[in-house]
């Protein structure tokens, strides 16, 4: 027989239920497609870390339109077809409003036209590859700096600081590594400063001695490295113990304290060319640097500080579109104009970022000190 007492209360419970579940905001998703595995797994471990912290700000501080703000993220591997994989299922199956991604600059690259295709925003805080925004896709964004500019940033104050005359290059064969090589081998020639060889490594490299070996036996007065941490704290190690007598100048993620603590001691006299230092002066970025040590126990890198300005770039953006429309959040992009850790940051007609800081470092006692510094101007 039926207990009308309890049916009718089993209805209230189920329409408290329905009633919360309504109540619940729905939450603003973000797509993030960063190498968590494969030899680039460390940095982009650091540029998870860096947007989880934004987020974590964000939703502490009301969330974006109202609503709690969500990462969604995956695996790209660094790979072009992980990550057009990733990109199409966060699109299609995930619903998200932006992406952000995809690390390396191939990987990136191939995304764009998914992003194109499908009408949502992509910015990247990492690829550099200039021909990037070259490539006239109105929903691309990149908060990085190019190799072009990083050349034309510090090549000639290297040459001056170490008096090179001879200079050899050690890169990984990518877009990234190759075109690095390309924009400083440029400047360096016009400045008459020879250029001894250039040898290449694969992503997946762990043993340098051979290169290393002919590099010290062309005894370049300086050695430029393109390498991201894994294979710099190794190839930094192994260039120790041949005792190569070349300055050694690092392109990539070169003081962070993953690499500073893989490498040890054999880091101190390198010198680098970073978009970010957590011993770079002003408030903000001695702020940052406190949440970032609070939230994971050690000082933000390069990276993490790349993942948690970009974060930031896109909820803002949103907070300005006053929706997820992506054609509005597009133009909210386009209108930018966000300071930071790493500078005041807003995107030119190519959407290529200025304003945004860079810095030349050198390792003294495992802390990179600041030696240099220059900025990101409007270029369009």
């Amino acid at each position: 027989m039926l207990d009308l007492r309890r049916f009718l209360a089993g209805l209230v419970m189920l329409g408290a239920s329905a009633s919360a579940a309504i109540a619940q905001p729905q939450s603003v998703r973000i797509g993030v497609i960063e190498p968590q595995t494969g030899p680039v797994a460390f940095d982009g471990t650091s540029v998870l870390r860096g947007a989880r912290l934004a987020a974590e700000e964000i939703n502490r501080a009301g969330g974006v339109l109202g609503r709690p703000l969500e990462l969604v993220i995956a695996d790209g591997a660094c790979r072009p077809a992980d990550s057009v994989a990733a990109a199409e299922r966060l699109i299609t199956s995930e619903k998200v409003a932006a992406l952000m991604g995809a690390f390396c600059s191939g990987a990136t690259q191939a995304v764009m036209p998914i992003a194109e295709r499908n009408r949502i925003p992509l910015v990247t805080g990492v690829s550099s590859l200039p021909t990037l925004t070259e490539a006239g896709n109105r929903w691309f964004f990149r908060n990085a700096e190019t190799d072009a500019v990083l050349a034309a940033a510090f090549a000639r104050g290297l040459v001056e600081q170490t008096k090179a005359k001879t200079v050899a290059f050690l890169a990984v064969n990518d877009d990234w590594g190759r075109g690095t090589v390309g924009a400083f081998r440029g400047v360096f020639e016009r400045l008459g400063v020879t250029i001894s060889m250039a040898e290449f490594f694969d992503h997946s490299a762990s043993d340098f001695y051979t290169p290393l070996t002919r590099i010290r036996s062309a005894r370049p007065d300086l050695v430029v490295v393109v390498a991201e941490t894994q294979a710099a704290a190794t190839l930094v190690k192994q260039a120790r113990e041949l005792r190569l007598s070349s300055r050694i100048f690092g392109v990539g993620a070169w003081s962070t304290p993953t690499f500073l603590n893989l490498v040890g001691s054999a880091a101190n006299g390198l010198l680098a060319g970073v978009a970010y230092t957590a011993t770079a002066p002003g408030d903000l970025n001695a702020a940052f640097v406190q949440a970032y040590r609070a939230a994971n126990n050690e000082d933000p890198g390069k990276y993490s500080a790349s993942g948690y300005t970009t974060m930031h770039l896109i909820a803002q953006a949103i907070a300005r579109a006053g929706s997820t429309d992506a054609v509005a959040i597009q133009t909210a992009l386009e209108a930018t104009d966000y300071t930071g850790p790493t500078g005041n940051l807003r995107f030119d007609g190519k959407h290529q970022v200025y304003g945004l800081q860079l810095y030349v470092v050198e390792i003294e006692n495992g802390r990179p000190e600041v030696r240099g510094t220059a900025r990101i101007e409007r270029a369009d």
